[in-house]
């Protein structure tokens, strides 16, 4: 699996190690990615998710899973996230 978030897509950047003698190589700069379970308070299941250390306070701020999931957007989502936020708003639409 690749090195990506799956709720906010944040992936790998590169960039310089720059030495002393301003010697350049080439880097990569990873995301901090957790593999983590957020529960749906809608559908009342758990998903685990690949998730980085900064989707994980944005998802606190915004209140949970399901009201992250339906502010995001579409093209950043992975299309497991993507298949639950699906279900989260066909859940909402029939109740």
């Amino acid at each position: 699996m690749s090195r990506r978030c799956e709720l906010t897509g944040k992936g790998v950047l590169t960039g310089n190690n720059v030495s002393h003698a301003n010697n350049k190589t080439r880097r990569r700069f990873l995301p901090n990615l957790n593999e983590v379970t957020l529960q749906s308070d809608t559908l009342g299941r758990a998903f685990k998710f690949k998730v980085s250390a900064a989707a994980m306070r944005t998802v606190d701020h915004r209140g949970g899973l399901d009201n992250f999931l339906a502010k995001a957007k579409v093209d950043e989502l992975s299309p497991a996230a993507l298949k639950v936020k699906k279900e989260i708003e066909a859940a909402q639409a029939s109740a």
